[in-house]
């Protein structure tokens, strides 16, 4: 039976530009590589905060993205 195993994970910050003439909502994304693969939830929130407390704009949404390797 096949398997998935992580390779490494990317956390993504959307942040809220707010909208534009037409009343479309902008978003800028950053991502941050490297992040260790057991981090949970609440970790990754917590980093999270931090760096937006840094940014000029708020956060509009927190995202993880996992690469896994699939295999026997």
């Amino acid at each position: 039976m096949a398997q998935a195993v992580i390779k490494s994970s990317q956390l993504r910050l959307a942040y809220d530009l707010g909208v534009d003439g037409e009343g479309k909502q902008l978003v800028k994304t950053k991502n941050y590589n490297n992040v260790d693969t057991a981090a949970t939830p609440d970790q990754l929130h917590t980093v999270a905060q931090a760096i937006a407390s840094l940014q000029t704009y708020p956060i509009y949404e927190i995202e993880r993205n996992d690469s896994h390797l699939i295999g026997e």
